[in-house]
């Protein structure tokens, strides 16, 4: 092996670690959670709210893949998008359940003021099985304007031997007022 590349590999390892040390997927390249870095500072203006609606997102933390059990864990995604072009879309609530109706975490502490044709994701790794098969989002959502129309899904992705597989499910709305 050249001087050159072994420099190289030396250089690199660090580096390669470090980003392996992080708990938080959701952290951004400035190492920011960039849920946190939309939190709003202030209240919302509760006289100005039209539209609130409560989804439902269903999330698979692992399915089973053969007729023994065999269980696969699975990385899913969490993905908010705002369609409006000229409205921001207020989300109050992301909570995380598990399989059994426990709640296993919030994500957020205070209401995120999402900006017209943004997205936000968030990760729930492969190793995290908390949730288990039947494990769900509860996310809240608000907006100024009634005809707001948010898309909220969530990406699931896993692997079993050399085959990879991935599928989506839709939020489904507990209440639209």
């Amino acid at each position: 092996m050249s001087n050159k590349l072994s420099l190289a590999i030396i250089l690199l390892i660090p580096f390669y670690l470090s980003s392996c040390l992080n708990d938080n997927p959701n952290i951004n390249d400035q190492g920011e959670d960039e849920l946190k870095t939309l939190e709003m500072s202030t209240p919302i203006n509760r006289n100005e709210i039209v539209f609130t609606d409560t989804m439902y997102v269903p999330i698979y933390s692992d399915i089973y893949i053969d007729a023994t059990n065999l269980k696969s864990l699975l990385a899913a995604t969490l993905s908010i998008r705002n369609t409006s072009f000229t409205d921001s879309l207020f989300i109050s609530l992301i909570d995380y359940y598990n399989t059994n109706g426990d709640l296993v975490r919030k994500y957020i502490d205070r209401p995120i003021s999402l900006p017209p044709m943004a997205s936000i994701n968030y990760v729930v790794e492969r190793e995290d099985d908390t949730g288990g098969s039947g494990a769900n989002f509860i996310v809240a959502l608000e907006a100024k304007n009634k005809n707001i129309k948010p898309i909220i899904q969530a990406i699931m992705i896993g692997q079993n031997g050399n085959k990879g597989f991935s599928f989506t499910s839709e939020a489904y709305s507990l209440k639209n007022n």
